[in-house]
């Protein structure tokens, strides 16, 4: 009945790149943001599923599937 709220989080695009970092050894995908200025990449979920990548996009409200960097 009281269902929760579906919350858009923000990020700075101007200083940080949504991407997706893949491992090469296992597979395992990270979703996060990549630091302009340094490089350094935050992850803030893990993607195991379709449905994941589309929770990720809907949360941070991007319209394109990020990029994979491995």
């Amino acid at each position: 009945m009281f269902g929760k709220k579906k919350q858009v989080l923000t990020f700075d695009p101007a200083e940080k790149i949504p991407m997706l970092h893949a491992s090469i050894c296992t597979g395992e995908t990270a979703a996060g943001f990549k630091d302009r200025k340094t490089g350094h990449f935050e992850e803030v979920m893990l993607i195991r599923s379709d449905a994941d990548l589309k929770e990720f996009m809907r949360r941070y409200d991007l319209k394109e599937v990020p990029k994979k960097e491995y």
